[in-house]
């Protein structure tokens, strides 16, 4: 049986979230039946260096083209479909996350059939004409979440396949070591017990909301654990409200991490307060992991979250409602440990059924084949 070449795209791999979906991806599908390569425009970032050292072939290729002035941006079009004509695969997938359908007219051009996953809830505004035609290109489009259908009225419904984020349980299990042991290692204290937020401090994160939610909860006992890159002017903001607020011995901002895991091994209570504007989520997988890991979770009703909790509806607030929020961690932080013990083990079946990485590689086998004609 001849392999089908599946060429994995992305711009770059400095964001190690998506550059790690794509990864997670790409080493996961069937060797007997797919030959997969990956494709981005530079070689910048430490992800990259993980991307070399799965063995996969990799091409630097600067692939986008700006698409003014209309003569210049074709030529250079044209250009990028001869690059992908010697790569020569039989499916281009794109992970990027942006409109841009420059990529897709190269892929026209060149005879390969182009699919792209569609990641955030951006749509409308300037961009609307771009989404469009990327969508008017492409083969078939991977939908995170069942909100993103209403982008795509008057397209085929055969076009679309909805395929959410998928978790690696194996990783993202609880391996019950010593509280003690981790907290030392993370120079935390043992004496607090956690809630967690994982997330790159960017407005759309709302992580304000949690901070006040927390500020005004009967918290005692607890501690509030910042996740994810904070040097930006919205961290700035951020770490300027907890000191505000006279929260600093409150909450622990860690910055980025590759601990991600032993700070969520540590922690009960897991809340994602993403707002309900600009581009939201796709399929957040840091809501999937904490699950995973047997977290308690709390998320905000939006696209994506919605998806992901839906069987547990009485875990999601109102985006940024900082009351009904601090109602709800309340509510957690007075259960037994045997009450939580009983969540934990519903989230973490629920994410095994529904969410697991076996499961979302599965879906992209099926899509190639179905694309290829198979």
């Amino acid at each position: 049986m001849q392999k089908l070449k599946i060429l994995l795209t992305i711009p770059n791999f400095d964001t190690a979230g998506s550059g790690k979906a794509l990864l997670n991806i790409a080493t996961r599908l069937d060797p007997t039946r797919f030959d997969v390569q990956i494709m981005c425009k530079h070689s910048k970032g430490d992800f990259f260096k993980v991307v070399e050292a799965s063995g996969l072939k990799v091409h630097v290729v600067d692939y986008e083209t700006p698409m003014r002035p209309i003569g210049k941006a074709l030529l250079g079009v044209w250009s990028v479909s001869r690059k992908l004509k010697r790569i020569n695969p039989d499916i281009i997938h794109s992970f990027h996350y942006s409109s841009d359908y420059s990529e897709a007219l190269a892929a026209r051009f060149s005879g390969i059939k182009f699919i792209y996953t569609k990641k955030n809830m951006n749509w409308g505004g300037p961009s609307k004409n771009s989404w469009f035609l990327r969508t008017l290109l492409a083969n078939h489009i991977c939908v995170q979440n069942t909100d993103m259908f209403a982008f795509f009225e008057g397209f085929s419904k055969s076009k679309f396949t909805l395929l959410p984020r998928g978790v690696n349980t194996i990783e993202f299990t609880s391996n019950d070591r010593s509280k003690s042991e981790i907290c030392q290692k993370l120079e935390l204290s043992d004496n607090f017990r956690y809630v967690i937020c994982v997330a790159n401090l960017v407005p759309v994160k709302g992580v304000e909301t949690l901070i006040e939610a927390f500020n005004i909860s009967n918290a005692d006992g607890w501690h509030l654990l910042i996740v994810g890159d904070n040097n930006s002017e919205y961290g700035s903001h951020i770490k300027g409200l907890v000191k505000q607020k006279g929260m600093t011995g409150k909450v622990t901002f860690t910055g980025k991490t590759p601990l991600v895991k032993d700070y969520l091994e540590v922690s009960e209570l897991f809340v994602l307060p993403t707002k309900n504007e600009g581009r939201r989520e796709g399929s957040p997988v840091s809501l999937l992991e904490a699950m995973s890991m047997g977290l308690y979770v709390l998320g905000s009703k939006i696209p994506g979250i919605k998806d992901q909790l839906s069987n547990f509806p009485e875990l999601m607030f109102e985006a940024g409602n900082v009351q009904e929020l601090s109602g709800k961690m309340e509510m957690v932080f007075n259960l037994s440990q045997m009450e939580l013990k009983t969540w934990s083990a519903k989230l973490t079946e629920h994410v095994l059924n529904n969410y697991s990485i076996e499961k979302e590689v599965l879906i992209h086998e099926d899509i190639y084949r179905k694309v290829n004609g198979g």
